[in-house]
C-alpha cells in the first residue's frame, strides 16, 4: 500500500488481524500479533469514540466534569483551593451560614445542605466501675472550677459593665470551658495518654465552602434563561448554591490520629435512607439567610503544614440563642441546637478533608469523625458526627447513596444555680460522665500517607514541598490573600441608578461615548483569578540580564 505526502511516497505494510491470529506457521506471526496488541494498534472488538451530547446542557455538563477532573489532578492542597476559586476574581455568590443566624424551622434545611441523617442519643451514660471512680475523683474539682469561673466572671463584668447579654454569656462560657478542659486533661491524662498529644486551639477560625444542588432557581436566573432560546426549556431546573460557613468556637482539640467510626460502610451507604433525608428546595433567602460575594475558603483553624490535623472535640457557643424569640417554642429551640451541631461539625470536618485533597467535587475515600459540645456554661449538649460524603452538587443530591451521620443528646444542666455565697447548688453528674466519655475516647485510626491523600501528588503535597523558592512564595502569597478575603484594589464595577434608567432601560442617550463595561459587553463576573497586571521587573533586576525581554515576573497559577 502506497501513501502519498506531498511529492514523497511511503510503502506501508498492512497485515490483517485475522491473518495474524490464524497463522501458526511461524513464531514471527505470533510476535507480530503480541506487538500489535501491546501497542494498541489492533483490537479484537471495534473501538468507537465516545458519543457526546452536543446540546447546551450537555456541553455545560462536560465542561463542569472537565473542571472537576482538573481540580482532582491538581497536586497540592493549596493549589486545589486556588483552582476552585480560579473562575471568579471577585468571588462566588455564597450563602452565609453561622451560629448567629439559625432561622425558625431550619433543621430540615441544614440536613439538606449537609446531607446529614440525625438520630437522638441517650442522655444517661452507661456507668461502670472505672467511670464511677473518675466521677468520684473529679466531681469536687469540677465544682470548684465552676465556682472559681463564676467569681472571675463577676470580676471581669465589674470591669466592663456595659457588655450586652450575648457578650456576657460568651465571656463566662470561655472561662468555664477553659478551666473544665484543664481539669479533665490534668486528671485523665495518666490513664489516657492520647490527651498528652492533643493540640488546643483557642477561638480558632473555622470556615468551610461547598456546593449544594437541588435548589430552585432564583427569579433573576429564570428570567435570564427564558430570554435565550437555547436555555428556555431548562429555565426552571434546580441549580447549585454555594454555602460558606464561618464560626469561632471556644476551644478546638486536635490529634494526629482519627477517632474510630461508629457507622460502617453498609450503614451509611443506603440509597433509600439518602432519598428519605429532608429536602429544602426553596431559595435559602426564604429562611432569612444572607447572600454575599467572597472567595470560597476552607480553614479548620490551622494551616496545611500542621501535624495534628484530625478533629477530636470542639466547644461551640450557644450565646446567639439569647436573641432567639421565645415564641418559637422549646421544640424549635431543640431542633435549632441540633442544626447548629450538624453544621458546625460538618464544616469543621469538611475543612479538614480539604487539607487531605478532598473537596466538594472530590469524594471522600474514608470516613472522618469528631465530637461537638454546645454549652453556655450551665446547659450542655453532646454530639458525635461522622463525615462520609462530600458530594451533594447537581444530580448528586439525588443519586449519591451516601449520607453523613450525627447523633446527640438533649439539653443537660450542669448545675441548678449558684447561691449568694458563690456555691454550686444541684450539681448534675450526668454532664460530667459525658465529658469524661468524650475525653476518654482514644483516636487510634491510623492510615498510610497514600491512603490518606489519594488525590494529592506523591512528592509535593503542600506548596512548602516545592524546591523552587519563587513558585513557593508566589503560591503562598496567593493562597493567604485568597483566604483573607480582603477587598480587591479596584472595586467591582457598579451600574449607577441613572445609568440603568437612561442607558439600559430607556435608550435616551445614544450620543454618549460608550466607555462603560456594560456598553462594551464586558461581564466583570467572568474575570478569572489570574487576570491582573503582572509585576514588572526593572532591567537591573532581571535574572537573564538588562537586555532580557522577560519584563514581568512569572506566575504559577494551577
Amino acid at each position: 500500500m502506497l501513501l502519498s505526502r506531498g511529492t514523497k511516497l511511503w510503502k506501508v505494510r498492512s497485515v490483517p488481524l485475522c491473518r495474524l491470529y490464524n497463522s501458526t506457521t511461524t513464531k514471527n506471526a505470533l510476535a507480530a500479533t503480541q506487538k500489535a496488541t501491546d501497542n494498541d494498534e489492533y483490537w479484537e472488538t471495534p473501538q468507537y469514540p465516545e458519543i457526546k451530547d452536543t446540546s447546551f446542557d450537555g456541553r455545560k455538563k462536560d465542561e463542569a466534569k472537565t473542571w472537576h477532573e482538573q481540580i482532582q489532578k491538581t497536586p497540592t492542597v493549596e493549589e486545589k483551593l486556588i483552582k476552585i476559586n480560579m473562575p471568579r476574581y471577585y468571588g462566588y455568590k455564597v450563602v452565609h451560614m453561622n451560629e448567629e443566624r439559625l432561622p425558625y424551622n431550619c433543621l430540615p434545611a441544614i440536613q439538606h445542605y449537609t446531607r446529614t441523617h440525625f438520630e437522638p442519643m441517650e442522655n444517661e451514660v452507661k456507668e461502670d466501675e472505672k467511670l464511677s471512680a473518675f466521677v468520684t475523683a473529679l466531681k469536687e474539682r469540677i465544682v470548684d472550677v465552676v465556682e472559681f469561673s463564676h467569681d472571675f466572671y463577676r470580676y471581669k463584668l465589674d470591669l466592663n459593665p456595659e457588655m450586652d447579654a450575648v457578650e456576657r454569656e460568651k465571656t463566662y462560657t470561655q472561662i468555664i470551658v477553659e478551666q473544665i478542659h484543664r481539669e479533665l486533661t490534668n486528671n485523665l491524662a495518666a490513664d489516657f495518654p492520647h490527651l498528652h498529644e492533643l493540640e488546643v486551639d483557642y477561638k480558632p477560625r473555622h470556615e468551610a465552602f461547598w456546593a449544594v444542588g437541588g435548589i430552585e432557581a432564583p427569579k433573576n436566573v429564570i428570567k435570564s434563561k427564558e430570554g435565550r432560546e437555547w436555555q428556555k426549556d431548562s429555565a426552571k431546573d434546580p441549580v447549585d448554591r454555594f454555602m460558606q460557613y464561618k464560626s469561632e468556637p471556644y476551644l478546638a482539640l486536635r490529634h494526629q490520629s482519627q477517632l474510630q467510626p461508629w457507622k460502617n460502610e453498609n450503614e451509611y451507604t443506603n440509597l433509600t435512607l439518602a432519598k428519605g433525608l429532608p429536602r429544602y428546595e426553596y431559595d435559602p433567602r426564604t429562611l432569612g439567610y444572607i447572600t454575599g460575594y467572597q472567595h470560597g475558603t476552607n480553614i479548620p483553624g490551622y494551616w496545611p503544614s500542621n501535624v495534628n490535623t484530625f478533629g477530636f472535640i470542639s466547644y461551640q457557643t450557644r450565646a446567639p440563642f439569647l436573641r432567639r424569640p421565645e415564641s418559637y417554642g422549646e421544640e424549635d429551640k431543640l431542633n435549632a441546637l441540633h442544626a447548629h451541631a450538624i453544621q458546625s461539625s460538618f464544616a469543621w470536618l469538611l475543612a479538614q478533608a480539604n487539607y487531605y485533597g478532598f473537596n466538594t467535587f472530590s469524594e471522600l475515600t474514608y470516613p472522618m469523625n469528631t465530637q461537638t459540645i454546645l454549652t453556655n456554661g450551665k446547659q450542655w449538649s453532646f454530639y458525635e458526627y461522622q463525615l462520609n460524603t462530600l458530594l451533594m452538587y447537581g444530580n448528586q443530591v439525588d443519586e449519591n447513596p451516601r449520607v453523613n451521620n450525627c447523633r446527640g443528646t438533649t439539653e443537660l444542666t450542669l448545675y441548678q444555680e449558684i447561691d449568694s455565697n458563690g456555691k454550686v447548688v444541684g450539681f448534675n453528674e450526668e454532664v460530667l460522665k459525658h465529658l469524661i466519655k468524650c475525653y476518654s475516647k482514644t483516636p487510634d485510626v491510623r492510615r498510610s500517607v497514600d491512603e490518606l491523600t489519594p488525590f494529592l501528588d506523591k512528592q509535593y503535597k503542600r506548596i512548602a514541598d516545592y524546591p523552587d523558592e519563587e513558585k513557593r512564595s508566589f503560591l503562598d502569597k496567593v493562597f493567604k490573600h485568597m483566604c483573607s478575603n480582603r477587598p480587591r484594589h479596584l472595586e467591582l464595577p457598579e451600574i449607577y441608578m441613572w445609568e440603568k434608567i437612561y442607558k439600559i432601560d430607556n435608550k435616551t442617550r445614544p450620543m454618549d461615548a460608550k466607555r462603560r463595561f456594560f456598553e462594551l459587553s464586558i461581564n466583570p463576573w467572568k474575570r478569572t483569578l489570574d487576570q491582573y497586571d503582572k509585576v514588572y521587573i526593572p532591567k537591573a533586576e532581571r535574572p537573564e540580564g538588562p537586555k532580557s525581554k522577560n519584563k514581568f515576573r512569572k506566575t504559577y497559577f494551577p
